[in-house]
């Protein structure tokens, strides 16, 4: 009888044991699982889209404006024809209408931090939407590139998500001083951040 008791005990513990150990390989298996997951969404979060800018305050100036975003970054790459030789400045404001003939229904610069408008990265602060200025040759062709992890698409984060908003392309250049714009003049031409 007390052999019957002692080998039921055994038994008790052997399942209790194999139990555990199968709770323990259940919950590495669940925790291997989440990690590949997040492996899969960082490597797979790769968006794009492309947008066109019209003419804007007379302007003949048109153009494409890629954006990428790739493992936390946002990409930029806007190319624009029908400018005039010199320095123009481009930046993102408040909202995706281009409506108006001036290029004013979008809005102020994208300054969702409250930031002075200053150059981009600086320590001084600057808007989100202070993307900088770009150099146009005699045959009005300019072109501008950054990268940067302040931006995202379609994200949801309020300081950070670029849709819903507008580029715009200015007649001059952004100062980085003057407040709340740069002194960057006319909007030449303008283009909605929307899918």
């Amino acid at each position: 009888m007390k052999n019957l008791k002692f080998i039921a005990f055994l038994l008790s513990i052997t399942f209790l044991v194999a139990c555990k150990n199968e709770k323990k390989t259940e919950e590495v298996i669940e925790v291997e699982k989440i990690e590949i997951e997040k492996i899969k969404t960082e490597t797979t979060d790769k968006k794009t889209m492309t947008i066109t800018l019209s003419p804007k305050s007379e302007s003949t100036v048109s153009g494409t404006v890629n954006f990428v975003q790739e493992n936390g970054q946002v990409k930029l790459a806007a190319n624009m024809t029908g400018l005039t030789e010199g320095v123009h400045a481009i930046h993102i404001h408040q909202t995706a209408d281009c409506s108006s003939v001036d290029g004013k229904s979008a809005g102020g610069h994208w300054n969702p931090t409250a930031q002075p408008h200053g150059k981009w990265g600086t320590e001084g602060g600057y808007h989100k939407g202070d993307i900088g200025n770009f150099n146009v040759e005699a045959d009005g062709l300019g072109a501008i590139k950054m990268m940067t992890d302040e931006w995202c698409i379609g994200c949801g984060d309020e300081n950070k998500d670029i849709l819903g908003k507008a580029i715009i392309v200015h007649q001059g250049t952004d100062d980085f001083t003057s407040q709340p714009s740069g002194a960057a003049g006319a909007r030449v031409s303008c283009a909605g951040i929307i899918e």
